[in-house]
């Protein structure tokens, strides 16, 4: 069974009180806490355990070389990957950067395409715009619907003859919408277009298999997976790996260096320059333990339950604006007020009662735009998370709403 209240023992954070009230944190969506299995682990390599990995002979070298080795491991099973496909990095953003330089500069040229939806994080935008600058590759972007659902087939309907990549979401971060990327895949694929999948939301909230999802490039960061900041992974398909030169120079990603010439290290070392965040990463492979003990079903189960009582609950709320209202959505709700609140006066009333939600533009100002807001509040759900602490979010909301009148 899945017993909230014993995983909520497991996060030492969610102890803590708030402005004098129990800490409800609803901000998962920019970063998630830490279980105790993880905090731990870190504090005893760097305790017992520390030093630098793949270049040394001794016993600690050795040691940290094949805790940080078994993370790559994980990933791939994870991923449902293998280890090859697999180059760690600081998280989505550096994947997704990754890709633009190693593999999209060197093969696009001026007039070529890359189709977005207007769902995506600045993380898979800011990349592409760089082309754009540099290079004359044009944007095309794909509009998400009313409920902020993006259809597959007008992302396959936007491909043309110089489209050369597609960089979609597969799950939004502001609204929660889950996007049928297989579809997008497996279109892209028959057309001879390569896709990049952003899974930073969607790879915490449900099980994704690489061999069904058919992308050529799927990101993800560990401090949305319950571990450390400065973790995380990019799959990348093998004869896209071929097609790729160097990201960044440095140790490990060479085999060989002379005055005259250097030879590059076998993928995925060939993407992996420097000494890596060794303790960070060993934490993602702890929090990835943690995930699969529970079950990654077992934790898509309990934020759809979570989901679909916080919808009851915000949707009973008249003077309440919910941004993108998809069906099939993740526990994620973006809103606005009705009146002149604005999202972070909100967000200040509800931090006064102990609950944590985002205010902003959520690093998605295209979205934003799309649904005509500057600016919203975002709760974003977790595996700890319960209905109590949605009843509380709504509680604060209704004397937000009485404040400002």
């Amino acid at each position: 069974m899945y017993d909230v209240a014993k995983i909520r023992a497991d996060f030492p954070i969610l102890n803590r009180h708030v402005n004098g009230r129990p800490l409800v944190y609803l901000d998962n969506g920019a970063s998630a806490q830490k279980p105790e299995a993880v905090i731990e682990a870190m504090n005893r390599v760097y305790r017992e355990e520390y030093a630098n990995v793949h270049r040394g002979l001794h016993t600690l070298s050795t040691l940290a070389t094949e805790a940080y080795e078994s993370v790559r491991a994980k990933l791939a099973r994870f991923l449902g990957a293998s280890e090859e496909e697999i180059v760690f990095t600081t998280g989505s953003t550096e994947g997704i950067n990754l890709v633009s330089y190693a593999w999209a500069a060197p093969r696009l040229q001026a007039g070529d395409e890359i189709v977005l939806s207007v769902l995506e994080h600045h993380a898979n935008i800011v990349p592409w715009h760089f082309l754009r600058e540099r290079q004359g590759v044009v944007l095309k972007w794909v509009e998400c619907d009313a409920n902020g659902d993006l259809d597959p087939q007008a992302v396959l309907a936007a491909i043309g003859p110089r489209t050369k990549l597609v960089a979609v979401t597969h799950m939004s971060n502001v609204t929660g919408t889950v996007v049928d990327v297989a579809t997008i895949c497996k279109g892209a694929r028959e057309k001879g277009v390569a896709v990049l999948v952003d899974g930073s939301q969607a790879a915490v909230h449900m099980p994704v298999n690489m061999a069904e999802i058919g992308a050529d490039f799927y990101a993800v960061t560990g401090h949305k997976l319950y571990g450390p900041s400065g973790s995380g992974a990019i799959f990348i398909r093998r004869e896209r790996m071929e097609q790729m030169r160097p990201f960044l120079g440095g140790g490990d990603m060479i085999r060989e260096v002379t005055r005259d010439a250097i030879t590059w290290n076998d993928p995925p070392m060939k993407f992996e320059a420097g000494t890596p965040g060794i303790v960070q990463q060993i934490g993602l492979g702890v929090a990835l333990d943690y995930l699969q003990s529970l079950g990654m079903e077992n934790v898509a189960a309990h934020e759809r339950s979570l989901r679909d009582y916080a919808r009851a609950r915000l949707g009973g709320l008249n003077w309440l604006n919910v941004q993108g209202n998809s069906a099939g959505k993740g526990a994620i709700f973006s809103f606005t007020m009705q009146g002149a609140a604005h999202a972070h006066d909100i967000s200040t009333i509800l931090d006064k009662r102990g609950i944590a939600v985002r205010a902003g533009t959520h690093c998605a100002m295209p979205l934003l735009q799309h649904f005509g807001v500057g600016a919203t509040c975002r709760a974003s759900f977790g595996l700890y998370n319960t209905k109590d602490e949605v009843d509380a979010l709504v509680s604060a909301l209704e004397f937000a709403r009485e404040l400002f009148g």
